[in-house]
């Protein structure tokens, strides 16, 4: 198999296009074209399906694509390493990390990760829906609980739960009576919260007044008294520590996992390599109170 013709398909499954992939790296659109026509031939296979405005990859495009992309990527990394005589992790890296963790950490670790590594590109996105780390074109995601996933491989480095806090402003409810919520979703949601506390396991009836969109809306909602609120105790500990909400206990369910998502590969990229070890190295146990003082930090 002609490894540059390999290369130049990849180039244009990357790009999405014989067009944007020239464009992208300085090469005529023809010569593309071509080398890509000759793999075609050299297989006997179609591998991208060309409409008059659109070009999608086959079933074995796709296959070609996922097995060959990653494996050239690291003959590329070590080609540059051996080149420059040495390991320095260099390049493009692109993130794709969920809505709180952008908002809240994020853009500390983007800009600490930046400094120590001057000679990558880094690029984060904020998405919460599930990406295609292939398709897409990302080196790492992160996720929170993240569904089993057969091609992906990756580490849980921060770990938190959720808790029920409120304003000092806001009473707790008596018998029969129902607090008022800020909730995330629908407002009719209407029912009991349970939670551990010292004294054993209770049931929170709440009356949602309020629905927000994110957890940090949610946060300052319930901050401003609107009412009780579920929230990661890491983003509400300086408030709890400053007396400026107050625990009314701990939601009774699974913890919270942060997990750094990559393509299974045997060969991890130095660029992924270094991120994952800036991650154990700002959040060395993955506790709740690390990622809680890396925020009071900011």
């Amino acid at each position: 198999m002609d490894l540059l013709a390999l290369a130049d398909f990849n180039l244009v499954a990357r790009h999405g296009g014989f067009g944007r992939a020239a464009r992208a790296a300085g090469r005529p659109k023809a010569t593309l074209s071509r080398r890509v026509a000759e793999l075609e031939a050299s297989l006997d296979v179609r591998l991208f399906e060309r409409g008059a405005r659109m070009l999608k990859l086959t079933e074995e495009g796709r296959t070609l694509h996922q097995r060959t992309g990653a494996l050239l990527t690291e003959i590329n990394e070590t080609a540059a390493a051996i080149a420059s005589g040495g390991h320095t992790p260099r390049g493009r890296l692109r993130i794709s990390a969920p809505l709180l963790f952008s908002q809240i950490a994020m853009g500390k670790i983007a800009a600490g990760f930046a400094a120590r590594f001057p000679e990558i590109r880094l690029e984060v996105t904020t998405e919460d829906r599930p990406v295609d780390m292939i398709e897409e074109g990302y080196d790492l995601v992160i996720r929170v609980n993240p569904a089993p996933d057969q091609s992906l491989v990756g580490r849980a480095f921060l770990r938190d739960r959720l808790v029920v806090v409120a304003s000092p402003s806001v009473a707790r409810p008596t018998e029969g009576m129902a607090a008022p919520a800020v909730v995330r979703g629908s407002l009719d949601q209407a029912g009991d919260w349970k939670v551990k506390t010292p004294d054993g396991e209770l049931r929170i009836a709440v009356e949602p007044v309020l629905s927000v969109s994110s957890m940090v809306m949610n946060r300052d909602a319930v901050r401003a008294g609107a009412g009780v609120g579920r929230l990661p105790v890491s983003l509400v500990s300086h408030d709890l520590a400053a007396g400026t909400l107050v625990h009314w206990g701990d939601i009774d369910g699974p913890e919270i996992a942060l997990w750094a998502l990559y393509p299974s590969r045997r060969l991890l990229s130095a660029r992924v390599s270094a991120f994952l070890d800036y991650l154990k190295s700002a959040f060395p146990t993955g506790e709740p109170d690390e990622l809680a003082a890396f925020l009071a930090d900011k």
